[in-house]
């Protein structure tokens, strides 16, 4: 099935399956970037329509990003030798104080998919420690999550330090207690309402 298995794979939610069908592709002598892009990242492409139609909700949108890493991790090797390039590098993680993360990680897995380099920090992430990651690794892109209304002055302190100190990244924030309207009020460049927003908007901001 090639490529298209790949494909199908990923929004059957079947990790094994991505992953043989991604070894298979390979095998026969499938380009890494034709894999990568018309398998994994159309996948997830279409997994982000469905989320926004209503046909797919957040578990099953989880589990499609785990099947789309599974055949990543296949694919990675390969990626680093030969000539594929990533669509930007982008430093994720949730702000100080606050230990949440199933949110960020899904926009972590969907980035990765959608052929983004990501540095993922985790959790109870400082300002200094942000712009240091973004720094060593060449950053486009900072996204910053949060979950608790109390963190959300973490949030609106690490955006006015790249504002302030590295204004060359641009900033992108998130999570259940944050609005389009506070991510415009702390000066953050987007706000990512869900994970295939956050996909959406991260294309956008690094092609600007």
């Amino acid at each position: 099935m090639g490529v298209q298995g790949v494909y199908e794979a990923v929004l059957a939610l079947d990790r094994a399956a991505v992953a043989e069908h991604v070894r298979a592709a390979i095998d026969r002598g499938t380009d890494v970037s034709e894999i990568l892009n018309h398998g994994l990242i159309a996948a997830m492409d279409e997994v982000g329509r469905r989320f926004t139609d209503g046909s797919l909700f957040v578990p099953e949108m989880l589990m499609a990003a785990r099947a789309m890493k599974a055949g990543l991790d296949v694919v990675k090797p390969l990626l680093i030798q030969g000539d594929a390039r990533p669509r930007g590098t982008v430093v994720i993680g949730t702000v100080e104080g606050d230990l949440h993360d199933i949110g960020k990680n899904l926009v972590a897995m969907m980035l990765e998919g959608a052929g983004f380099r990501v540095v993922d920090l985790g959790v109870d992430v400082g300002t200094d420690r942000f712009l240091a990651e973004a720094g060593a690794h060449g950053a486009d892109l900072i996204c910053l999550s949060a979950l608790l209304t109390t963190t959300m002055p973490a949030m609106e302190e690490t955006v006015r330090a790249v504002r302030e100190r590295s204004p060359r990244y641009r900033t992108m924030v998130g999570g259940a207690p944050v609005t389009r309207a506070f991510a415009e009020r702390i000066g953050a460049d987007g706000y990512g309402e869900d994970a295939p927003t956050a996909v959406t908007l991260a294309r956008r901001l690094v092609a600007a």
